[in-house]
């Protein structure tokens, strides 16, 4: 499975996944290490859906903000 082309919810869902695995306890540290270093991954990757959403948010307010100037202006 490629993780970058995981959504935000399949990463986010994956990265639950890891930390129930990691909070159990009972796994040998190779196999630890690696579930944390995939996690790691995820982490970064949610982090860059939520920074493009966050550029979204902006520029949909910036855009809202010059509207309503103009139609102040209008008045």
């Amino acid at each position: 499975m490629n993780k970058e082309a995981l959504t935000f919810e399949e990463a986010l869902a994956r990265l639950e996944v890891l930390v129930n695995r990691l909070e159990e306890g009972n796994l040998p540290l190779e196999e630890s290490l690696e579930l944390f270093a995939e996690g790691i991954k995820l982490t970064k990757q949610c982090g860059r859906h939520l920074d493009q959403a966050e550029k979204q948010i902006t520029l949909l307010l910036e855009d809202d903000n010059s509207q309503a100037v103009i139609r102040e202006e209008e008045l």
